[in-house]
């Protein structure tokens, strides 16, 4: 097997799934109870939100509240701070290249709640363009949800830069999803108000994310229930993939160098053989995130060539997996210029740190074998 869908999920790490196994064994109890067994449950619980804020360099600024995965820490933050603040203005501004957990959420927000929200585009190289967020920006706007790292084509925001603009409107918080970021590039995270990620995505276990926000900033609550999560984010918490992720970032983020330099290294190797193909056309800009490569088939059809690699036991994707079911074209590679067909029949390659050359080259090897072979679009 090659696997080269790590941007849709990566293998949690042996650290990750052996202190995953032994709490689960050892220390089930609900960290919520009162009694003994509880409060140690407990203990590692608030031990897993001290790690990862450290290793965020939040600690002093942020606290975080942990959820089943990215998709519901984008929900939380959009929705429990757009209706908590409401009242200050009904503006929210992202752009066009989100997740669907955002752009849907976010929809929600303007559908059913009366919300206005504003699509930035992306500009030729995937990036939100900062004279288009300050063209959005005015006194009604409580919220700005921009992405660290497209999760499509691997382009890095200025998230710097575009805090800075969001911070000069008081009313306005600024949330990053830090989803194919974390692990992968060095960002400054305590310029984001509110900062969401995934831990399958840099090898913790599925079903565990966060949400970490600035101290100051309240939530409306999504679920009713108990008081876990600080009252905002009600059930029995995870602790065990909880206690996992805290583990999984800091190691990711203590062997960031080490990991990029591999995927650099495998990114050359890729970009060489998709150039040399002329059935194929990379997207990625050139300054995009090593760990993911963006590419068109300009005579095939995705879903067949994806198909076609799956039964040889390479696995890579077409779209997001959150969006792998829809038809439509890729919406970021339109607004990059790409036209239809090129925005429909795009593949991503995303890379872990278990990858090697060989396996690139292999799927290189096989890929151009199938174009060959399978008949154009």
């Amino acid at each position: 097997m090659i696997y080269l869908d790590n941007a849709a999920s990566s293998k949690p790490t042996r650290l990750a799934l052996d202190s995953y196994a032994k709490l689960a064994e050892l220390s089930f109890a609900n960290a919520s109870s009162p009694h003994k067994a509880g409060r140690e449950a407990n203990r590692y619980l608030e031990e897993a939100r001290k790690r990862i804020l450290k290793a965020l360099r939040l600690e002093k600024t942020h606290s975080i509240l942990f959820t089943s995965g990215a998709t519901e820490a984008n929900n939380l933050a959009l929705k429990g701070v757009a209706f908590q603040y409401a009242s200050r203005g009904k503006k929210i501004v992202s752009c066009l290249a989100e997740h669907s957990s955002v752009k849907n959420a976010l929809k929600e927000l303007q559908d059913q709640f009366g919300f206005e929200v504003v699509y930035l585009p992306v500009n030729s190289e995937g990036k939100v363009d900062i004279e288009e967020l300050k063209k959005a920006m005015d006194s009604q706007t409580i919220l700005v949800s921009l992405m660290a790292v497209n999760n499509e084509i691997g382009s890095i925001n200025d998230v710097k830069t575009l805090a800075s603009i969001v911070h000069q409107y008081p009313k306005a918080y600024f949330h990053v999803d830090a989803t194919q970021a974390i692990g992968k590039e060095a960002f400054e995270y305590s310029c984001a108000d509110l900062l969401t990620f995934s831990g399958h995505k840099f090898g913790g276990l599925k079903g565990n994310g966060a949400l970490c926000y600035k101290k100051t900033i309240k939530f409306l609550p999504l679920a009713s229930g108990g008081d876990q999560e600080y009252g905002y984010r009600s059930g029995t918490v995870d602790m065990p993939g909880a206690y996992a992720m805290s583990l999984a970032l800091e190691e990711a983020l203590k062997e960031l160098p080490a990991h990029k330099a591999k995927a650099k290294e495998l990114m050359s190797a890729l970009e060489k053989g998709l150039k040399e193909n002329p059935l194929l056309a990379i997207n990625s800009p050139k300054d995009h995130t090593p760990f993911l490569v963006n590419f068109s088939l300009l005579k095939h059809k995705a879903s067949v060539i994806l198909e076609a690699l799956s039964e040889k036991e390479i696995y890579v994707s077409s779209h997001s997996a959150c969006d792998e079911k829809k038809v439509d074209p890729s919406e970021t590679l339109l607004c990059m210029g790409y036209d239809e067909g090129r925005a429909d029949n795009a593949i991503r390659v995303s890379f872990s740190p278990s990858n090697t050359v060989e396996e690139v080259e292999t799927f290189l090897q096989t890929l151009s074998q199938i174009l060959t072979e399978v008949k154009t679009r």
